[in-house]
């Protein structure tokens, strides 16, 4: 499938908004009870990329067709070099190599940033994005039983990690992309 990958505009923020409205309200995949207007999302876009991290859009025929992030995995100085992200597709971008351009754009930004580790976090049910995480040289780090509440039950929450450099300890030696 033919995409550009580029960084998001707040001019992109309800279609983004559109591509997370059905995950948040149908799916597990967050556990973010209500979906993210485009305001909400455009504030997204300006502080993330403010802080100098990335938020990029895929876009091709017809528009945007996912979307990825990261930010700052906690608060504080001490995690200022770990980042979490995101990445969220519209279906007829599902397995056509898009999340994969997505996350590799992630891991190249956040390695130039100086970054030392990509987190995801992935409901512990999801396997078809844990298997995609280690398809793209993330380690599952660890699991956080019942960490989410969503749909009237709990849901174990994985840490996969990926390493922004190869002299980082504690994985297979995933390199920047």
């Amino acid at each position: 499938m033919e995409v550009e990958l580029r960084p998001a505009r707040a001019g992109d923020a309800a279609a983004i908004a559109d591509i997370w409205r059905p995950i948040i309200l149908d799916t597990v995949v967050t556990f973010h009870p209500d979906p993210r207007e485009a305001e909400e999302v455009a504030g997204m876009i300006a502080a993330r990329q403010g802080a100098g991290h990335a938020f990029l859009v895929a876009e091709g025929p017809g528009g945007v067709l996912g979307f990825a992030s990261y930010a700052q995995f906690r608060p504080g100085p001490g995690y200022a070099r770990t980042m979490e992200h995101t990445v969220n597709l519209a279906p007829p971008a599902r397995g056509r190599g898009v999340g994969a351009a997505l996350v590799e754009a992630l891991v190249a930004h956040a390695a130039e940033a100086g970054h030392r580790s990509l987190i995801g976090a992935v409901t512990a049910e999801n396997l078809g994005s844990r298997a995609f995480h280690r398809r793209m040289g993330f380690v599952e780090v660890g699991v956080i039983p019942e960490a989410g509440w969503k749909f009237g039950r709990f849901h174990d929450l994985v840490l996969l990690r990926r390493a922004l450099g190869p002299d980082c300890p504690g994985d297979s030696g995933a390199a920047t992309g």
